[in-house]
């Protein structure tokens, strides 16, 4: 069958692979422009001012403003500080002046001394070069005794918009591309999945259905080939017993047709087989007619099995199951067999329950299988000269049939063609009794039950 990549099963899934490591390194990038444009139309007046980013040019117009108020007065430096304070509303300023007092905080700031001293001075200074908040210190005007200006600023503010998202931001979009991948993953395995079940299901058939329907081909992939060769199949089977129920219909019609036509020669026969018997023949004459006769015998027995084995493979055999009494049946079966026995000198034993036990089943059927059984002890095993018969209420009722002959797999010069084994089979299935076999040179034993849940 010629592979198409296009409609594989195989080429789906490397797809997803290929995408997902095609995708995964631009996870990062995607997700942070993902955020950035989101944070950025929630709140565009953080992400359009990039002013506090540039600390160099923060610190050099810091230092410019500084320089202008050299010799203002304490409201002119207020003014200037409210001013810048508006231009940068996320630092804080503050000024001290020459005398070291703190004056126009923006915000307040509760931290800071009233009067500064020169250590706690040297302290501020330390803990604000490279510290957070970023830190400017610039002195009014040129000379270093009119006091000095502070700005502080966060230095998360001077980042890029993307760097303020955070850590767990990025790893929350990363596994939830992860996770869309796995899903599609999912999803991909559960078609096959759900494909296969619906496959496996049409396979097993509908109960009472021996040959499946078909099932519809969704796909041409593997598996729609897979459908597809089912398909193929189902319909063999069909056009396979279509063709086989008409060639059995045939052989039964053939089979009832000359057994019918068989019938009328073989009793011309057998008429002319008793007249030559009751002439006066030699003794060579008189063998030939007898072996006539058992020939005719068994001839008709054939030309009855073949027309009932005809009838009980289409159904059309009488059944007619009751509830019988098989001590009875047994014994009186057995009866008409005695004197049979008794004069081919076989020792005879017949073992019955004390109680009753009862079979549904059909008296004519059981009492042929019956018949055949004994009929078979005294052809095939006549050489050991016993029959025993015993029925017992083990398994709901057991019907044994014992013989001393060669056993089963000993040739036999009566045996036959076994369609009388193949009757007696179909009619213990329909009346859903089992038979088991034990043989062996010297013993045979037949035991005839009701199937366990029959």
């Amino acid at each position: 069958m010629r592979f198409k990549l296009r409609n594989s099963l195989l080429s789906k899934y490397l797809l997803i692979i290929l995408s997902a490591l095609v995708l995964l390194p631009l996870t990062f990038p995607f997700v942070s422009l993902l955020f950035f444009l989101s944070m950025q139309v929630m709140n565009s007046d953080i992400f359009d001012d990039y002013r506090y980013q540039n600390g160099a040019a923060l610190e050099k117009r810091w230092h410019e403003e500084a320089k202008k108020l050299g010799g203002a007065s304490a409201e002119v430096i207020d003014r200037a500080l409210r001013r810048l304070q508006t231009a940068y509303p996320e630092a804080g300023m503050f000024w001290v002046d020459q005398s070291g007092t703190t004056r126009l905080q923006l915000p307040d700031n509760s931290s800071l001394p009233d009067v500064w001293s020169a250590a706690y001075t040297v302290q501020f200074m330390k803990e604000r070069i490279n510290g957070d908040p970023f830190t400017i210190v610039a002195f009014i005007g040129e000379t270093r005794d009119e006091g000095f200006i502070v700005f502080e600023v966060p230095r998360e503010m001077m980042q890029a918009p993307v760097q303020r998202v955070p850590d767990t931001a990025f790893i929350a979009g990363t596994l939830l591309i992860l996770a869309g991948f796995l899903l599609i993953s999912f999803f991909f395995f559960y078609r096959i999945r759900r494909r296969l079940v619906r496959l496996q299901t049409a396979m097993t058939g509908a109960p009472g259905r021996a040959i499946p329907d078909m099932i519809e081909v969704q796909n041409e992939d593997e598996i729609g080939r897979l459908e597809a060769t089912f398909n193929e199949m189902v319909r063999k089977l069909d056009d396979s017993r279509v063709r086989e129920s008409k060639e059995e219909a045939l052989r039964r019609d053939l089979i009832a047709k000359l057994s019918h036509d068989l019938r009328t020669p073989l009793t011309t026969i057998r008429g002319h087989a008793f007249s030559l018997r009751n002439e006066e023949l030699s003794d060579r004459g008189m063998e030939s007619t007898l072996l006539i006769e058992r020939k005719i015998d068994y001839l008709s027995r054939l030309i009855d099995n073949l027309f009932s084995y005809s009838l009980l493979s289409a159904g059309k055999y009488p059944y007619q199951p009751q509830e019988i009494e098989i001590v009875r049946t047994v014994r009186s079966l057995f009866a008409g067999w005695y004197p049979v026995f008794e004069q081919e000198g076989f020792t005879i034993e017949l073992d019955l329950a004390e109680t009753a036990v009862y079979w549904q089943v059909d008296p004519a059927w059981l009492e042929r299988v019956l018949d055949n059984y004994v009929q078979n002890v005294l052809r095939h095993a006549k050489s050991g000269r016993y029959i025993g018969m015993q029925v017992t209420k083990e398994r709901g009722g057991t019907i044994i049939i014992t013989d001393h002959g060669p056993g089963m797999e000993t040739e036999s010069a009566e045996k036959g063609a076994g369609l009388g084994l193949s009757i007696i089979s179909l009619m213990l299935k329909e009346m859903k009794l089992q038979s088991a076999t034990d043989s062996k040179p010297g013993e045979t034993i037949v035991r005839l039950s009701p199937k366990a849940g029959g």
